[in-house]
């Protein structure tokens, strides 16, 4: 498994990756050694991370390999249906999946989801609207949603 660290809008963020795909990114709390060389398995995946933070990408095209129960990978090529600059809810997920019931499982595979941004866990919000939990901190998510939004946000101060 092949590692990197880069630096993001986000803080510093860890990829990994190998032959069959990218398996994990996150966006650490703590400033990290960015890598001098970039790994080839992991090249395009950073391209195309540079594209989304600069505005000029709103679809991933990786080939993605997250490790999970089987439940989980489900929940997440769920969230590969949300499109950009788009938020639904955690219920709404859970009727998508099938299973009202799910609510709870799924939002727990939602945070459990390795391979943030690219797998836009951060697009699914409380049903009222509320911006819920978020394994990379609120105010990561809140950028991500902001950053993706087709009204840019602007402050009235």
């Amino acid at each position: 498994m092949e590692t990197c660290i880069i630096k993001s809008p986000l803080g510093f963020t860890k990829i990994t990756g190998d032959e069959d795909g990218v398996a994990s990114v996150t966006v650490l709390n703590s400033e990290e050694k960015i890598t001098d060389v970039i790994p080839v398995e992991l090249e395009d995946c950073i391209i195309q991370l540079n594209e989304y933070f600069e505005g000029n990408r709103k679809q991933f095209d990786l080939k993605l390999n997250p490790q999970g129960t089987d439940f989980q990978k489900k929940v997440w090529d769920e969230l590969l249906n949300i499109p950009h600059g788009k938020t639904t809810s955690y219920l709404e997920l859970s009727k998508q999946l099938g299973d009202v019931k799910a609510i709870r499982a799924v939002a727990n595979a939602n945070g459990k989801n390795p391979i943030w941004i690219i797998v836009p866990c951060h697009r699914v919000i409380g049903s009222d609207g509320s911006l819920t939990g978020y394994a990379g901190g609120l105010h990561r998510k809140q950028w991500l949603l902001e950053h993706e939004s087709p009204y840019k946000q602007q402050s009235l101060f």
